[in-house]
């Protein structure tokens, strides 16, 4: 009999050292962000892209869904086709950004690369259900702590790379932007002002 009830004790201890281990306030479940670069090369003539490049470039760019987020940077001789490749973005509300990653394979004499780095966040092991809330003998909260608001921040924000290094505190801004909303709400007029729409109901069934 008194095997028995060690035995009965020792499994509910063995159940909570199963599953994630959390013992802080911050979730082990933290957002992953992974990145991918699509590459391109494009002959260019001068300063600019050869004839018939710079529309390539645009059905490519259709292809691959270039959206926001997506960074967009060129390889090759400094300032070489940058006013054609940014004259594409700018269609699309977008700009070249500053420095390039590194690409396996050498870049052909006369032309230059485009690479469009696009960047993704997950958090990876959620849900996670492998730990019982209880009995819970080593101050853990549960296994799944955390997964909600992280999961649903990583597949919210607009820019992955913002996870990582935020956004540069050298941006300036436009007070009359950041206030245009308050505006607008300020000096609309009252509902209640119109009256109240007049409704009937004796059309109803006829």
């Amino acid at each position: 009999m008194a095997l028995k009830q060690i035995s009965l004790i020792a499994l509910p201890l063995a159940l909570a050292a199963c599953g994630t281990v959390n013992r802080g306030m911050e979730s082990v479940h933290q957002p992953i962000v992974q990145r991918t670069d699509y590459v391109i090369d494009l002959a260019t003539a001068g300063d600019g892209l050869a004839l018939g490049e710079q529309e390539r470039l645009d059905g490519w760019f259709r292809s691959i869904g270039l959206a926001y987020g997506d960074r967009v940077a060129i390889d090759g001789p400094a300032g070489t086709a940058r006013g054609d490749v940014a004259e594409l973005l700018a269609r699309r509300g977008m700009s070249v950004s500053g420095t390039a990653p590194v690409t396996a394979g050498q870049i052909t004499p006369g032309s230059v690369r485009v690479i469009v780095s696009r960047s993704s966040a997950s958090v990876p092991g959620c849900p996670d259900w492998s730990r019982p809330s209880a009995p819970d003998f080593v101050g853990s909260t549960m296994s799944n702590y955390g997964c909600a608001n992280n999961a649903a921040l990583a597949a919210m924000v607009a820019d992955p790379m913002d996870l990582i290094r935020g956004r540069d505190d050298g941006i300036a801004v436009d007070p009359a932007v950041s206030s245009k909303a308050i505006d607008a709400y300020r000096t609309a007029p009252p509902t209640g002002t119109r009256g109240i729409k007049a409704e009937s109901t004796s059309k109803v069934g006829k």
